[in-house]
């Protein structure tokens, strides 16, 4: 059995290159950086634990950034997301972080993405959380596009752009493992038989 480790990289924690080194040295297979732009001061919605708000959900690194510093110290280990907030972010702009730290950790990464449970923190990124599901889809979709084709466009009804191109492509082919993850009520009735099929696509199954 395979082993990883999750933890907020904050800046007042053990570094990001640091705990990379020490998962690897006590053979962890993988570690995982969850992500947050910031946080709401309203505090409108509440923690899905219903406690008060952990003070390091406001003091994460940026993911991809503390990934890199991760895979610079590393060989083996294996890198991820956990999650990525898809709903939040441009998605070319996305693709090529993914892209890039997949290639320069020799193709160690795995993306996890989410469609977040923090509606004021989406609203501020200009997502409505009604939609948020079918903008992450899109996202993604969006994302495979530019990672496997030289001239990459894609139409939806929320991510559109015409012929592109987007170097460098990931080491992974035909990309990195997109993992899907979520843990509010109800999260796998509603999303479970639209989500095995666009994960199967999106893997390249």
């Amino acid at each position: 059995m395979e082993t990883g480790v999750a933890i907020f990289p904050t800046h007042d924690a053990i570094g990001p290159a640091e705990v990379a080194r020490l998962a690897e040295e006590r053979g962890h297979e993988s570690l995982f950086f969850p992500e947050h732009t910031h946080i709401p001061a309203s505090r409108a919605t509440p923690h899905r634990s219903g406690r008060e708000l952990p003070r390091r959900y406001a003091h994460t690194f940026d993911p991809f950034v503390a990934l890199s510093a991760a895979a610079t110290v590393t060989t083996r280990l294996r890198i991820g997301s956990g999650i990525c907030l898809v709903v939040e972010r441009d998605p070319i702009t996305t693709a090529k972080e993914v892209a890039s730290v997949d290639f320069l950790s020799g193709g160690r990464f795995e993306f996890g993405v989410g469609a977040g449970w923090n509606r004021e923190e989406m609203a501020d990124h200009g997502t409505d959380p009604r939609t948020r599901m079918a903008v992450l889809r899109e996202r993604i979709e969006a994302m495979k596009a530019i990672w496997t084709t030289d001239e990459a466009s894609y139409s939806g009804n929320y991510v559109s752009f015409d012929r592109i191109w987007s170097w460098p492509k990931p080491a992974q082919r035909p990309h990195p493992p997109v993992l899907i993850g979520g843990d509010g009520p109800g999260v796998l009735d509603r999303e479970m038989d639209t989500w095995e099929a666009a994960v199967a696509e999106l893997n390249g199954e």
